[in-house]
């Protein structure tokens, strides 16, 4: 089956439910400017935002938060901006990557090559990850809206439904994980 195909099969923007989280210690909701950002652009992406919380940076209370998005059910992704960097109350992944089922490890590479691209070197300092958490998509983003920016319209608005709706095809129904053919070259989905 192709990428077309898969995405023909996907899930519409409206049908996709996302949680927001802003994790930070110095922003409020009138500077959370990555926070907004992130709400901007999943709204104009027509997702559905079922939920928006700003967090003290506080290891096991945004864990515990992140689980109780997913364990609601209500949710099919949860987007976190912030505390991703190499500062002493950066922790987010420390956080959030333990509950991951299955690491996303593609979205942090090419995170970090499309941010190359843009600001040099220093993008190796970001920890962007992502991973499956109990059948929602869990994304670490950076907090500066920049990086949100980039992060949202280069590769989660472009294929979040297309991830959402291989996780919801029933065992035995194609999806990601083997060789596609187009033309003359096979592409790795998974």
């Amino acid at each position: 089956m192709s990428v077309d195909e898969h995405k023909a099969l996907s899930p519409a923007a409206r049908e996709v439910r996302v949680a927001l989280v802003t994790a930070s210690d110095s922003r409020t909701s009138g500077n959370d400017e990555g926070g907004r950002a992130l709400r901007d652009l999943a709204t104009a992406a027509g997702f559905t935002i079922v939920d928006a919380s700003l967090l003290r940076e506080e290891p096991e209370a945004l864990r515990t938060h992140v689980e109780g998005l997913v364990a609601a059910g209500t949710v099919d992704a949860v987007l976190v901006t912030g505390g991703t960097g190499l500062g002493p109350r950066d922790r987010t992944p420390e956080a959030v990557a333990p509950l991951f089922e299955r690491r996303l490890e593609g979205f942090g590479e090419l995170f970090r090559a499309l941010s190359f691209a843009e600001i040099g070197p220093a993008a190796m300092l970001s920890r962007a990850d992502a991973g499956l958490v109990g059948g929602a998509l869990v994304f670490l983003l950076p907090g500066s809206p920049a990086a949100v920016r980039l992060a949202m319209e280069r590769l989660i608005v472009p294929e979040l439904a297309h991830a959402i709706g291989q996780m919801r095809r029933p065992i035995g129904v194609a999806a990601g994980g083997g060789h596609h053919k187009s033309g003359h070259h096979g592409h790795r989905h998974g």
